[in-house]
C-alpha cells in the first residue's frame, strides 16, 4: 500500500522545492492501520497508536516496528479508538507514559478517559486513570483527547463537545473543555474554576468544539489548541487559564449544507482564534516547530489537513498570520505532526504511513 499517491518506503525520498525552505519528503512505513497519535521517547524511538487499540514503537532508523502489550479495550466506533500518547518530561527516570482512549461506559453509552501507565520493555503496567469525561454520551464523535506536558510538568487534555454544542458551555461537564492535572491526577490548585461552584475543578478553558492538537512553544511556554470546525471555522488559539473560546456562541464556520450558528463571530467576553480556515481544511494535530535542521520554517505552526490532504504552515505575516499549503500533491490524509529530536518534522498520515521531512540538497 501506498502511504500516498507514488510515494512508498521502498521509492525514495522527493525533493520538493518552495521559496522558504526546500525539503525532502520520505515514506518511513505504511503499514500502519488508522494511525492517531505519537511521540518521541528519550532514545528517539516513537510510541505510535492505532485506533482499533493498538501501541507500538516505530524506530525511524530500522524502520522496524514493535507492538506493545497492556493497552485497555477501547471503543473503535465512530471517530472512537485508541487516540494521544505522551511521554512524561521525566521518562528516562520514571518510564510514564500517557493513553487517552474513547471508551465504553454502559449500553450505548461512551466517554473518554486518560491513563498513566509504566512502560517496561515490550508492556504495559501499573495502570492509573488520570481522567474520566462526564458525563457520558451516545455520539461516537468529537472526542478531542489530544495530550500535552507543559514546561511547568503539567498535563493538558483536550475534551471536545461530543456533538451536544450547548456542553461546550456548561462548566458542570467535560465536553467542550480543555483540562489540567499534575502527573499523578491531582487537581492543580491554581486552575481557574476550583473555586467556582458546580465548576468541574479540572477545567482549564471552554468553548471549545472539537480540539485534535495541542502544541507548545518550548521557548515563550505558550500553549495553542488547533479546533476542528464545522462547515469552515477550523481554529488556531492560544490557551489562556479561565477563557471561553466561544462555540457554538461565536463561530466562522456554518452548519454543514449552509445555515447560521449560533450569534455570529465576536461577542464580548469571548477570545478569537489566532488563526482560523474558511473553509475548512478538517484539522487533525499541530506542532509547533523550533527545529534547527529546517531553518525557513523556524516560528512556524504546522497543522494537519483532512480534509484538504495537505498539512498547513502558519507563520506570522505583518499583523496577521499566513497560510502556506504543503505536500497537497502528495495525497495525504494529514492526521498528526510532531517535531523529532533531530529537529526533522515527522507526520503521521491515515493512509497508514510516517513521512519525514529533513532538508534538501543545496539548490
Amino acid at each position: 500500500m501506498a502511504v500516498s499517491k507514488g510515494l512508498t518506503p521502498e521509492s525514495g525520498a522527493v525533493t520538493v522545492r518552495t521559496e522558504v525552505q526546500d525539503f525532502r519528503v520520505e515514506a518511513l512505513t505504511d503499514e500502519l492501520e488508522f494511525p492517531w497519535g505519537f511521540a518521541f521517547l528519550p532514545d528517539g524511538r516513537l510510541l505510535v497508536t492505532e485506533k482499533p487499540g493498538r501501541l507500538r514503537y516505530f524506530d525511524t532508523e530500522t524502520r522496524q516496528s514493535v507492538m506493545i502489550s497492556g493497552v485497555p479495550a477501547v471503543a473503535y466506533k465512530g471517530q472512537g479508538g485508541l487516540l494521544d500518547v505522551a511521554v512524561h518530561p521525566d521518562f528516562a527516570s520514571n518510564g510514564w507514559i500517557y493513553l487517552s482512549a474513547a471508551v465504553e461506559v454502559g449500553e450505548e453509552q461512551r466517554t473518554t478517559r486518560v491513563w498513566r501507565f509504566h512502560l517496561e520493555g515490550e508492556q504495559l503496567r501499573d495502570q492509573r486513570l488520570i481522567f474520566e469525561a462526564r458525563p457520558a454520551q451516545d455520539t461516537s464523535k468529537h472526542y478531542g483527547g489530544a495530550l500535552l506536558f507543559d514546561n511547568d510538568g503539567y498535563l493538558f487534555i483536550t475534551m471536545g463537545e461530543r456533538g451536544k454544542r450547548n456542553l461546550a458551555q456548561d462548566l458542570g461537564a467535560s465536553m467542550g473543555k480543555v483540562m489540567r492535572y499534575h502527573d499523578d491526577g491531582r487537581i492543580p490548585a491554581d486552575n481557574p474554576f476550583v473555586d467556582t461552584p458546580g465548576a468541574l475543578p479540572e477545567i482549564y478553558s471552554r468553548g471549545h468544539r472539537n480540539p485534535q492538537g495541542i502544541t507548545i512553544d518550548r521557548a515563550s511556554g505558550r500553549v495553542w489548541t488547533v479546533e476542528h470546525g464545522p462547515q469552515g471555522g477550523d481554529e488556531i488559539n492560544l490557551l489562556r487559564p479561565g477563557a471561553n473560546y466561544g462555540w457554538p456562541v461565536i463561530t466562522y464556520g456554518e452548519e454543514y449544507g449552509g445555515g447560521k450558528i449560533g450569534e455570529g463571530t465576536h461577542k464580548e467576553g469571548m477570545e478569537q482564534p489566532l488563526h482560523y480556515y474558511l473553509p475548512s481544511i478538517a484539522t487533525g494535530g499541530i506542532v509547533w516547530y523550533d527545529g534547527a535542521a529546517l531553518p525557513g520554517w523556524r516560528g512556524s505552526f504546522f497543522v494537519a489537513g483532512l480534509r484538504s490532504f495537505s498539512i498547513s504552515r502558519v507563520y506570522p505575516q505583518g499583523d496577521g498570520m499566513a497560510d502556506e499549503r504543503l505536500l497537497e500533491d502528495f495525497g495525504f490524509r494529514a492526521r498528526n505532526l510532531a517535531q523529532g529530536p533531530d529537529g526533522l518534522l515527522y507526520l503521521l498520515t491515515e493512509n497508514g504511513g510516517i513521512v519525514r521531512l529533513g532538508p534538501a540538497q543545496p539548490r
